[in-house]
């Protein structure tokens, strides 16, 4: 960034807007939607295709190992003696079984990042969504727990009817239950599966974080009892040998066990590699910049790390976007501060935000701009010999390291969201500027929208020296502000709104827009601009706005040949 910020060079104004700089809400946009079914279906296949295809090959290999597993119990001729003591009821539990045998053998594979970051390189990648890792690991996670009720309730009227049989009542029903082994580690699993799923879903998981990660590790017992579930023979088949070859669970649990417990050593090495902390910068909005130092570790731009600080947790390792380039000789993330690990983490770093503005005003001869962040690192040398140790795991892929991939580019933040862009803005323009990669990238777009106006403050240095630099107009910036201004920040903008070019708030050449964009209008201006072309479309920010812009994604691509397609690609950890 040095070299961003430094020299002056021959500016050029931007030519932005041919994309309409009012929301334009009562426009009329005529979408030209595709004709023939094959048209239909190559627009579908844009965005939509493969995932779907996909999620139903999944459900109907579960349909049918269940059926085949439920047509073998049924018929086996040598399980007269089960099927006539406890009915149907077995049949389904076994079956059940079957399929939760195969949930297990995949259910690690998709939290292997390393595996993961690998295989979506390949041209695998654009049958299976590697980016979706995460959904398809909770997806595996509520088909375990919905065949582990039909598993569970099958069981429970079996032991109901053996203590029939038996004339064992009530007494003996819980006998069966608690006081046999497979009864026993049946409830360990039941339990520790139910205590995984409640504190993972999202509002439990946000709410406690630390929660979620501490007892999601309950994972271990759920497969330890596992291992040992199916070795009691406890409803016997009808001829020898009645026990055989019955404790199998580690033949499905072995390949992706394996792959997995590689990964967690692997972490544990580069855990112990020498890292430290160079630069701490604390910027507006509570956010925190961190720079390491660290030997042996090639990333990408989009990509991100997993972080460690011993001296907050030394079990907690946090996902981070890379902020820094491949070609800089450091790697960098910046944090906002709103939970309790980050909190902790600043506290250690030596950020008071209480502080900031008495530091701003003590350091304004050193600061460039009112956008930049305070070096707390360099302003105390003696926080220099007490920085923490952190430890880095990474990097993994993820889809915004993609954005080479296309011709033109979108790029859509959302508050804190722009974080994985800082690094490919960063990477684009180094690639500009000094070509010693080729790229297919010829124009991008990148469009940040924030809530209020003090959201703005922390990005805008990396924002004003690539714009200063950006002799190609290579990159342009469209910046919205959605939130109701102040009575004094409204002051300030008529104050200072004196006809230059340069926008008030930003201080970029690109006006910002109030209230939200309108992704009709910029979607077909984007197609009437590049026609025939590939855009990828990439966003990291709210849900709701992901899902809008999906939406979009979907309705403004073209399956025909000379169409303008756009592909959506969202930043998930």
């Amino acid at each position: 960034m040095k070299k961003l910020t430094r020299g002056d060079s021959e500016k050029k104004l931007q030519t932005l807007n041919k994309f309409d700089p009012t929301n334009a809400y009562n426009s009329s946009v005529t979408v030209k939607k595709p004709v023939t079914s094959y048209e239909k279906f190559q627009a579908w296949m844009i965005n939509e295709g493969s995932r779907k295809i996909f999620t139903v090959s999944w459900i109907v290999i579960h349909a049918l190992i269940f059926s085949m597993a439920f047509l073998n119990y049924f018929f086996s001729d040598n399980l007269n003696g089960p099927r006539q003591t406890f009915g149907m009821t077995y049949v389904f539990a076994r079956s059940a079984a079957v399929v939760l045998h195969f949930d297990a053998a995949v259910i690690l594979f998709p939290v292997c990042r390393n595996l993961v970051s690998i295989v979506r390189q390949t041209p695998l990648n654009n049958v299976i969504s590697f980016d979706e890792n995460i959904e398809f690991h909770k997806a595996i996670g509520w088909s375990l727990l919905f065949f582990t009720i039909v598993h569970t309730v099958s069981h429970w009227v079996n032991f109901y009817r053996l203590a029939v049989a038996k004339n064992g009542g009530v007494l003996m029903w819980l006998q069966l239950n608690f006081a046999t082994g497979p009864g026993l580690t049946g409830y360990v699993m039941l339990i520790s599966l139910f205590i995984m799923v409640a504190t993972a879903t999202q509002k439990a998981r946000r709410a406690h974080f630390n929660r979620f990660w501490y007892l999601h590790h309950l994972f271990i017992p759920f497969f330890g009892a596992w291992a040992f579930h199916g070795a009691f023979c406890m409803i016997q088949p009808d001829r020898e040998p009645k026990c055989s070859d019955i404790a199998s669970f580690w033949k499905y649990w072995i390949a992706s066990g394996t792959i997995y417990i590689g990964e967690r050593v692997l972490r544990e090495i580069r855990a112990r590699q020498t890292t430290y902390i160079s630069k701490v910068v604390m910027h507006p909005s509570k956010v925190v910049e961190i720079q390491i130092k660290k030997n042996n570790i090639t990333t990408k731009a989009g990509q991100y790390i997993f972080l460690c600080c011993p001296e907050v947790s030394i079990w907690q390792w946090h996902p981070f976007t890379l902020t820094s380039t491949p070609e800089e000789d450091y790697i960098s993330v910046h944090i906002r501060v709103v939970g309790d690990f980050t909190e902790a983490l600043a506290k250690k770093l030596g950020c008071n935000f209480e502080e900031e503005a008495k530091l701003r005003k003590k350091n304004r001869d050193r600061i460039k701009s009112q956008y930049d962040g305070i070096d707390i690192s360099s302003d105390n040398p003696e926080l220099q010999k007490v920085l923490p140790r952190v430890m880095v795991d990474g990097p993994f892929g993820s889809a915004s390291e993609d954005v080479f991939k296309f011709e033109v580019a979108m790029l859509v933040g959302a508050g804190i969201g722009v974080t994985p862009f800082a690094s490919i803005l960063k990477s684009i323009w180094y690639r500009v500027t000094y070509p010693k990669k080729s790229t297919k990238l010829r124009k991008v777009y990148f469009f940040w929208i924030c809530r209020d106006y003090d959201s703005f403050e922390w990005f805008q240095s990396l924002l004003l020296a690539i714009e200063e630099q950006d002799i190609q107009q290579f990159i342009e910036i469209h910046t919205y502000l959605t939130g109701r201004l102040r009575h004094s920040e409204v002051g300030n903008i008529h104050v200072n709104d004196d006809g230059n070019v340069k926008d008030t708030i930003t201080g970029l050449r690109s006006p910002t827009q109030f209230g939200r964009p309108n992704w009709d209008k910029i979607f077909s201006n984007m197609r009437e601009q590049h026609p025939a072309s590939d855009v990828g479309v990439f966003f990291c920010g709210p849900k709701p706005l992901g899902k809008q812009i999906h939406t979009k994604c979907n309705l403004w691509s073209q399956g025909f040949e000379d169409g303008t397609r756009f592909y959506f690609g969202k930043g998930k950890f």
